[in-house]
C-alpha cells in the first residue's frame, strides 16, 4: 500500500553519471502529486535534491534535464586528454578544474542560501580534517553542493571555512538514516542502479578495488534498511532498464553521458510501474 504517511523525505544517493537516473524518479514522483517535506543528498544526489528543494514541482524536472544536457555538452567535465592531463601535473590531485561546475551551479542558485529553500534540504561531505561526515544545513547552497560532489581524484577538495571537503559518498552514499533522524517517516530513496546488482567475489585483478569499494558503498545503506524503526516506511524506487553491474566499467566513463535520455526515461516508466504495483497490492 503506498502511503504519505508523516514527514515525507526524499533521499537522492550518489553515483555521477548515473545520477540520471534519478531525475525520472523525481519526474514520477512529483508528476503523482508526491511532495517531500525533506530532502537530503550525496554528491551527484545533492545536485539533483538542491535544485527539487529550490522549485518543488515539475518545473524541477525540465531545469534538471536541461541542466544533464548542459553537462553533456558543456565544459563541466570536458577538456581533451592534454588539458586533464595538465591539470593533473600542475595540482598533483585531480583531473578537472572546478570552476565550470562551480559556475553551473552559480547559475541555477545564484547567491542562494540552504536556510532560504522551498523545501529544507541537507547534505553530505567527507570532512577532511576531521574525517568524518559533516551535514550542510545552512550557508551557501552552491558551496555545499561542490563540496558533497568533490570526488577523489576528478576534483579539488572544497574548502569551506578551515576545513576541507570531499564526496559525501564516501562517508554516506545513501542518506535514509540521515532522513530517519530528522523525524522522515515515509522515505523514498532515489538511487543510481548499482544496488539493483548483485555482488560476487572479484574474477580479475581490477576487480578486486571494485569489489570493495561496493562493500564500502553498500554497507552503510544495508545496515540501516535492516534496522529501520517500524514506524517508517521506505520506499526504494526502481532505476529501471538493465542494471550496470558493479564490475562494468562504463559507469566511469563520468564525461560520457549518451545514456542520460535513456536512463531518465527508463527510471520514470520504472518507478511509475513501481507505484502502480504497490497501490493495488
Amino acid at each position: 500500500m503506498l502511503g504519505n504517511d508523516g514527514p515525507v523525505a526524499f533521499v537522492l544517493g550518489g553515483g555521477g553519471v548515473l545520477g540520471a537516473s534519478e531525475v525520472g524518479m523525481l519526474a514520477a514522483l512529483l508528476d503523482r502529486g508526491i511532495r517531500p517535506d525533506l530532502i537530503v543528498g550525496t554528491s551527484v544526489g545533492a545536485i539533483n535534491g538542491a535544485l527539487v528543494a529550490a522549485d518543488p514541482t515539475g518545473g524541477s524536472v525540465d531545469r534538471l534535464t536541461e541542466l544533464w544536457c548542459d553537462l553533456a555538452r558543456g565544459d563541466v567535465f570536458g577538456g581533451s586528454l592534454l588539458a586533464q592531463t595538465a591539470t593533473l601535473v600542475r595540482t598533483g590531485t585531480h583531473l578537472q578544474a572546478p570552476g565550470p561546475l562551480r559556475r553551473l551551479l552559480a547559475d541555477q542558485f545564484g547567491d542562494a542560501v540552504l536556510e532560504d529553500l522551498a523545501v529544507r534540504f541537507q547534505c553530505v561531505a567527507a570532512s577532511i580534517e576531521r574525517a568524518t561526515e559533516h551535514w550542510f544545513d545552512s550557508g551557501s547552497v552552491v558551496d555545499a553542493v561542490l563540496a558533497s560532489s568533490a570526488v577523489p581524484g576528478l576534483l579539488a577538495p572544497v574548502r569551506i571555512g578551515d576545513e576541507h571537503y570531499l564526496d559525501g559518498g564516501l562517508v554516506d552514499s545513501i542518506p535514509v538514516g540521515r532522513a530517519v533522524h530528522l523525524g522522515a517517516r515515509t522515505i523514498y530513496v532515489l538511487h543510481v542502479g548499482r544496488i539493483e546488482s548483485p555482488l560476487r567475489p572479484p574474477r580479475r585483478p581490477w576487480e578486486v578495488g571494485l569489489v570493495a569499494f561496493e562493500i564500502a558503498r553498500r554497507h552503510r545503506f544495508t545496515t540501516t534498511m535492516a534496522a529501520l524503526p517500524d514506524d517508517v516506511t521506505v520506499h526504494v524506487l526502481p532505476a529501471g532498464g538493465e542494471p550496470m553491474g558493479f564490475t562494468d566499467r562504463r559507469q566511469f566513463r563520468y564525461r560520457d553521458f549518451r545514456s542520460v535520455p535513456g536512463r531518465i526515461w527508463a527510471a520514470q516508466v520504472a518507478t511509475e510501474a513501481y507505484f502502480e504495483s504497490v497501490a493495488g497490492s
